[in-house]
């Protein structure tokens, strides 16, 4: 596999130097979405070899631990490409409007670039909607994510009539660093309800990380409940560095456009699920959310 790199960072410290714009000598991707760093690495290293192909030259993926360690990696050069979250977006355009810029935006079974957040209790805890979780314990996968955690504190405090940490309406809050981990700790009952997402499914099974877990084994899907969905929240771009040369990414969003049509298996693993593909997205569409994010901010 040529020169494809499989050792892999999982901190925030990632230690690549920065490239100039006129000189790239290696292209690093941070890889998100998953508590298991060997199986996203194993799920991405399709797509890392292929952008190796394309650029010829050695193509590097990272698992940091968290959106923080994306951001961070980006800001500072040594990360040249991620998939991050709408809010986590936002985030690195607030601290350098010229750091990144989005190029494409995964698509769900159906075409669907629209996600919804969701909220899961255990069907035996008794727990049948938000009205049931007062002084309960509910878990939120990152504070920088727009779905893990913005537009489910902003909705659910809206329902609740407190904000979500103020301790007026839940006992406490959680930030578990996934949604897998959500997920998990909503099933052996550490927390009471957690909130992931969900997307369509052309099966008829909503795609999401509860699909995902349960597909894997981690998570028996029956033994959870939905208690509350958000509205249509937009899906997360893939992000490339704005200084990089222009050629570059112009390959390397092209290998991801065209991941779908000449390896489908593959553009399922990158995705975290089934998916018809990633189709192009701008700034524009981050415009609100970006709004939503400052506010929070301030």
């Amino acid at each position: 596999m040529k020169t494809l790199l499989a050792a892999l960072v999982a901190t925030t410290a990632l230690a690549v130097p920065a490239r100039a714009q006129d000189e790239i000598k290696g292209f690093g991707i941070a890889i998100l979405g998953g508590e298991n760093a060997q199986e996203r690495v194993a799920d991405s290293t399709c797509l890392a070899q292929r952008i190796e192909d394309a650029l010829g030259v050695p193509t590097a993926l990272f698992t940091p631990a968290d959106y923080d360690g994306a951001i961070e990696g980006l800001l500072e050069g040594s990360i040249d490409a991620a998939w991050l979250g709408a809010s986590s977006y936002a985030r690195t355009y607030l601290s350098n409007p010229d750091a990144v810029e989005p190029v494409l935006v995964g698509t769900g079974p159906d075409g669907a670039v629209s996600h919804a957040a969701i909220a899961y209790a255990r069907r035996d805890s008794g727990i049948a909607s938000l009205d049931d979780m007062r002084g309960k314990v509910i878990g939120f996968a990152d504070p920088n994510a727009l779905t893990g955690y913005l537009i489910p504190s902003v909705e659910i405090a809206a329902l609740t009539g407190a904000p979500v940490g103020s301790g007026a309406y839940f006992g406490a809050v959680r930030f578990t660093g996934s949604y897998e981990q959500t997920l998990l700790a909503v099933a052996s009952g550490e927390i009471d309800a957690g909130v992931a997402w969900i997307g369509g499914g052309s099966d008829g099974v909503p795609t999401g990380p509860l699909r995902t877990a349960a597909d894997a084994g981690l998570v028996d899907g029956n033994v959870l409940v939905e208690i509350w969905r958000s509205r249509p929240i937009p899906g997360g771009p893939i992000v490339l560095r704005k200084s990089l040369p222009a050629e570059v990414k112009e390959k390397v969003t092209a290998v991801y456009a065209g991941l779908h049509e000449r390896d489908p298996d593959c553009a399922d693993r990158v995705a975290n699920g089934p998916t018809a593909g990633f189709t192009p997205i701008g700034h524009d569409a981050y415009v609100s959310v970006i709004a939503a994010r400052r506010a929070v901010s301030d």
